[in-house]
């Protein structure tokens, strides 16, 4: 026993583990039986008892998703939408951030209050709002009114405020003393400084623009603007039976982004959510 340990501190560990262990099982084992589903021709999907490993692996699923769906416009599609509204979210959250954590005007806190009351109103409640202003504004089957409601949001300003108010004042004070203005203070000084909670709010919006379904699917009339959420959606159920083995691959090309994303910037992630307050 390590010296200054109490006896019986380790003794719950093993439980600590059973416990972690357990949880990972279950969050993990849908992906992993949709992944294997994807291979399995629809009968053996359906089948009870139920099959974990593919009896008779096939790619005619996948075959079936890329040859009979637009699969490379769905895919530009996505990555435009989520690309744009992780850039804006990046600059307009991390610019009003910056304000609330380092300036002071009028008005501060009612702005800031303002951010918080949004983070209270679910957002579903405000997707009818939405739509009215954004086809009053004739935005209506375009990439501007897919991207526009999405290009700043509340958590984001949130987090990155929190992260800005442990950046010391003095590095502003300093600057503003040899004549530098409140954008290069924040473009060159403030912002590099930001890093983990950049990467954390960058990756949280790719995440939720990626994996929108119901916003896109409002606004996109046109089967050129549709996402892959809602492409490979329609087209799984545009039959008389749902062909849940193409929806099931569709799903997992959808999740193979997500993971490589979340992997790449896994470190500045868990950095930035223990030092913006989220925890």
């Amino acid at each position: 026993m390590a010296t200054g340990t109490r006896p019986g501190e380790y003794r719950g560990q093993p439980w600590i583990y059973g416990v972690l262990v357990v949880g990972l099982v279950v969050v993990c084992l849908p992906f992993v039986w949709m992944v294997f589903s994807s291979f399995k021709p629809e009968d053996e999907i359906w089948r009870f008892p139920p099959t974990f490993l593919p009896e008779r692996p096939t790619t005619a699923n996948y075959a079936d998703l890329l040859t009979q769906l637009d699969f490379g416009r769905l895919a530009f599609n996505s990555v435009l939408i989520a690309l744009v509204s992780t850039a804006g979210n990046l600059l307009f959250c991390s610019m009003l951030g910056y304000a609330l954590a380092k300036l002071d005007f009028p008005g501060k806190r009612l702005v800031f209050g303002l951010v918080m009351s949004k983070l209270m109103i679910p957002g579903m409640v405000l997707v009818i709002p939405t739509f009215v202003v954004v086809a009053a504004l004739g935005l209506i089957n375009t990439y501007a009114g897919i991207i526009l409601p999405g290009l700043a949001g509340p958590m984001g300003v949130f987090m990155m405020r929190q992260f800005m108010l442990g950046l010391p004042d003095d590095l502003a004070e300093a600057a503003r003393i040899d004549g530098a203005g409140e954008y290069r203070i924040f473009f060159r000084i403030f912002l590099p400084l930001c890093k983990p909670a950049l990467a954390t709010l960058g990756i949280l919006t790719f995440l939720g623009s990626w994996n929108s379904f119901l916003w896109p699917l409002m606004v996109a009339q046109d089967k050129d603007l549709f996402t892959l959420p809602v492409g490979v959606a329609l087209f799984a159920f545009d039959h008389q039976n749902t062909d849940y083995g193409v929806l099931l691959a569709g799903s997992t090309m959808l999740v193979l982004p997500v993971i490589a994303v979340f992997l790449f910037f896994q470190r500045h992630f868990v950095q930035g959510i223990a030092t913006t307050g989220l925890k």
